[in-house]
């Protein structure tokens, strides 16, 4: 591993930059970050000051240092295909918050350009570099626990509608949707990990009477995976106060309980055994950011030993429009009334 320090920019100074900051000042020996720009120089300048990192005049100011080599891009979804396409063309690599798009079409144009540019695409899914996570994701990749007979994810979460008073939350034009492709959306790509890809869903999804949006803050559904197992999906954000997501599989050797940053696992010959740890927080209740930022730390520590190796991070772009296709597949289903197949391919 290199000791050169990886210069990267940062955009976006909203809500999800403060686990980025913590983690970029927590990996100071290995990142220096040349320069962090927001739109608006007041909220610019004041978050820049509360990190000790220094201010960057213009987005043109980070494309054009050459000490730049990656930038991390936080800002909402409907501004990322701009972005993407200006840093890319600078030859500058990638890591950005998820979804990669509003829409799987144009998630897939940013992989598209990113690949064409020759850059690498990361995406932030933190929830993969939990402890107990990645415990889970051996056990099934080892084959321990055998094949997957059945799959289920939870997300019971819950946001007050304050949350969703700011303009744009929970529509389209900027989010891209609700629950599923804002929040669930983590779950969903952890599970995929370990599943491999779903074939078939039947869904329900709407909008309960505890929030005023455009977009869905509930949806259930079945699922039949490429694999043969069964599973089920149920998200939500109306869930007061809101818990734990969790991740449970059930397999031929025993059954796995991932919840939030704890797992158990139940042997079929009667051992039980527990992984990980009690989590800080979730970030399932009413402050959206109540949780550790060590996992955006070692994902972001993942990008930069990548981007120094020249190999792909851990959670492409590519990879990570396999969980768009779900979240499409879902909506279509409860949308339409009716089974849809996913087509799951780039």
């Amino acid at each position: 591993m290199t000791s050169t320090r990886l210069g990267v920019g940062v955009i976006g100074t909203g809500m999800a930059a403060k686990p980025h900051a913590l983690a970029l000042k927590s990996l100071e020996d290995r990142i220096s970050v040349r320069g962090v720009y927001s739109r608006t120089a007041e909220k610019r300048a004041a978050f820049c000051a509360d990190h000790g990192f220094p201010e960057a005049a213009s987005l043109d100011a980070l494309a054009d240092d050459p000490e730049v080599r990656a930038v991390i891009l936080i800002t909402p979804p409907n501004q990322r295909t701009e972005l993407v396409e200006r840093f890319a063309a600078a030859g500058k690599h990638i890591l950005m918050e998820k979804p990669v798009e509003r829409t799987s079409r144009a998630a897939r144009q940013i992989v598209e350009t990113c690949d064409g540019a020759g850059v690498a695409l990361g995406i932030v899914f933190q929830h993969r570099f939990r402890q107990a996570s990645q415990m889970l994701a051996k056990l099934v990749s080892s084959g321990d626990l055998g094949a997957i007979g059945l799959a289920r994810a939870s997300v019971p979460w819950w946001r007050d509608q304050s949350y969703y008073d700011e303009p744009g939350r929970g529509s389209y034009a900027r989010d891209g949707g609700g629950v599923l492709i804002s929040q669930a959306i983590h779950t969903l790509d952890l599970m995929l990990s370990m599943t491999g890809p779903v074939a078939e869903v039947q869904a329900v999804a709407g909008t309960t009477p505890f929030h005023r949006m455009e977009a869905e803050d509930f949806v259930a559904g079945g699922m039949r995976f490429q694999s043969g197992a069964m599973g089920s999906v149920m998200a939500t954000v109306a869930a007061f106060p809101g818990e734990a997501e969790s991740i449970a599989l059930d397999c031929d050797k025993g059954s796995a309980h991932l919840q939030s940053g704890t797992l158990t696992v139940n042997w079929r010959g009667g051992r039980s055994e527990t992984f990980g740890e009690a989590a800080d927080g979730t970030g399932g209740g009413a402050d959206p950011m109540a949780f550790p930022f060590d996992w955006h730390r070692d994902l972001i520590l993942d990008f930069a030993d990548a981007v120094e190796a020249g190999r792909a991070p851990s959670v492409t772009g590519r990879e990570a429009l396999k969980v768009h296709d779900l979240i499409d597949a879902l909506v279509a289903s409860s949308r339409e009334g009716r089974a849809i197949m996913i087509r799951n391919g780039d």
